[in-house]
C-alpha cells in the first residue's frame, strides 16, 4: 500500500465515521458539501438519461455536474430549509432511480422521471410533515456508509484513488450482494446509533438561514 493509498483511505473512513454515526450533530456544516455532492451527481445523471452519455464521460457533464453541484452547495449553505428540501430531494431521487436499476432498467429517461418524481414526493412530504430530523440521519448514515465501503475497497484494491470522483463504489455495490448488504447493515446500524445517541439534539440553524425568516 502506498502512502498516498493510505493516507485517501484513512481520511475516507474517518469521514465516512463520522458521517454514517454521528452525521446530524455535525449536519450544519456538513449541508453544503452534501449539496454539492448531490447537485454534481443529479446534473451529471440528467445528462446520462436525456442524451444517453455516460456518466461523467464527457467534458459537458462534469460542468453540468460541477454547476449543479454549486448551485445545490450555495443554496444549502445560505438557506437550511432550501438545502434540507434539496437533499431530501436528492435522497428520493437515489431511492426512485435505484429501485428502478434493481428491477433491471438502466439510467435511461424513465427511470430518471421515476427519481424525480420520488424526489418531489419525498421532499413535499419532508415540508409539509416537518420531518427533516429523520431525513438528515438518513442522508447522512447512507452518504458515510457509502464512504466506509469506498476506503474498504480502496485498500483491498477494488477501486482507485481516481475512482473516488466516480460512480465506482456505487457501482461496485450493486454488482456484488455481499458489498450491498454490508453497506445496508451500516446504513441501519449509523440510523440507531443516531437515533439512540442524538434523540434529545435538536439542529438550531443559524439566524440568517431561510427557516428562521
Amino acid at each position: 500500500m502506498t502512502f498516498q493509498i493510505f493516507c485517501a483511505t484513512l481520511i475516507a473512513l474517518a469521514f465516512g465515521v463520522a458521517m454514517a454515526f454521528r452525521g446530524y450533530r455535525f449536519f450544519l456544516v456538513l449541508l453544503p458539501i452534501l449539496g454539492f455532492v448531490i447537485g454534481f451527481t443529479l446534473g451529471a445523471q440528467t445528462l446520462q438519461a436525456i442524451f444517453d452519455v455516460g456518466f461523467l464521460t464527457t467534458v459537458t457533464s462534469w460542468v453540468v455536474g460541477f454547476l449543479v453541484g454549486l448551485l445545490f452547495g450555495v443554496l444549502s449553505y445560505l438557506f437550511y430549509f432550501i438545502g434540507v428540501a434539496l437533499l431530501s430531494f436528492g435522497l428520493g431521487y437515489a431511492i426512485g432511480a435505484g429501485f428502478m436499476g434493481l428491477i433491471g432498467f438502466d439510467l435511461g429517461l424513465v427511470s430518471w422521471l421515476v427519481g424525480m418524481i420520488a424526489g418531489v414526493a419525498l421532499a413535499l412530504v419532508v415540508i409539509f410533515f416537518n420531518v427533516q430530523k429523520w431525513v438528515i440521519v438518513a442522508i447522512t448514515s447512507f452518504f458515510g456508509s457509502a464512504a466506509i465501503i469506498g476506503s474498504l475497497m480502496l485498500v483491498l484494491g477494488r477501486i482507485s484513488i481516481e475512482d473516488l470522483g466516480t460512480n465506482a463504489v456505487g457501482t461496485a455495490i450493486e454488482d456484488s450482494f455481499l458489498w450491498l448488504l454490508f453497506y445496508l447493515v451500516l446504513a441501519v446500524l449509523g440510523i440507531a446509533s443516531q437515533i439512540g445517541i442524538d434523540q434529545t439534539v435538536e439542529l438550531e440553524p443559524p439566524e440568517s438561514t431561510f427557516l428562521s425568516s
